[in-house]
């Protein structure tokens, strides 16, 4: 069950309206509340063009920044006890249309797309952290892992919490920190909860070529064709020489002499 609330500039004027300058992109702030019976059982977050700024920590009972950097949001805003309230009413609601739904109305299920991509320009031997963004997640319960070769990986692995979307799915991200290797096979998994089929996601090192080799390979490529077709050149010419040498000549007559 999701409730929300957003808020988008007002309408533009009709067509036949005059001429007005061009204004900038329409943004939305969005607040999207969610409960469920899988876990998590409750999330509500706020986010500013599908960018999450803040998420609701039910237990702790106050909003949480996206980045550390944010400023704190006012609690004066929205007090904590009507937020708790507003999630009541969420379970309250969800159990009812449960009752009425089961077995008239199909179970709404996305299936989740996976990518996986480096913070930083990938340098092997170097750190970096590799993002495994995951998509049009509905309903938010997935489990998201990470193996290398195969193997399990745990450590400094953090995820974000559900961001909502405009086409009323989610988001959510894993990090994890690597120093990619010839070699290596990095996985990401995304297991949606009740599924017997997981998502997986590769990423594997490569061995970028510096800007200074591609510039001499370039180099080196571009004087080779410049002989090659001064060369082809060349014999062209001493070819059409020939030919127009032959055909001065009549058949049969001797050459002229002095």
């Amino acid at each position: 069950t999701l409730l929300g609330r957003g808020w988008t500039p007002p309408a533009r004027a009709p067509a036949h309206a005059p001429a007005l300058p061009a204004e900038p992109p329409a943004h939305t702030l969005a607040e999207v509340l969610f409960c469920q019976p899988a876990m998590p059982s409750l999330g509500l977050a706020l986010a500013f063009d599908a960018d999450q700024l803040f998420w609701f920590d039910f237990p702790g009972s106050r909003w949480t920044p996206r980045l550390p950097d944010l400023p704190p949001w006012p609690p004066a805003l929205e007090p904590p006890a009507q937020l708790l309230h507003d999630a009541t009413l969420c379970q309250d609601l969800r159990r009812s249309l449960t009752a009425l739904a089961t077995g008239l109305l199909p179970e709404s299920k996305g299936i989740p797309v996976a990518d996986v991509f480096t913070v930083r320009p990938p340098v092997l031997g170097e750190p970096n952290t590799l993002v495994c963004m995951v998509g049009n997640i509905f309903p938010p319960a997935v489990e998201i892992s990470w193996q290398l070769d195969g193997i399990p990986v745990t450590q400094e692995v953090t995820h974000t919490h559900y961001t909502p979307t405009d086409d009323l799915a989610f988001v959510r991200f894993s990090y994890l920190p690597v120093t990619p290797a010839t070699g290596d096979i990095y996985t990401c998994i995304v297991t949606r909860e009740g599924d017997n089929a997981s998502v997986i996601a590769y990423w594997v090192p490569q061995n970028p070529v510096t800007s200074e080799v591609l510039e001499t390979a370039l180099c080196g490529a571009a004087m080779a064709l410049g002989i090659l077709l001064a060369l082809l050149g060349i014999a062209m010419i001493l070819v059409s020489r020939r030919s127009a040498h032959g055909k001065a000549r009549t058949p049969g007559s001797p050459p002229v002499g002095r």
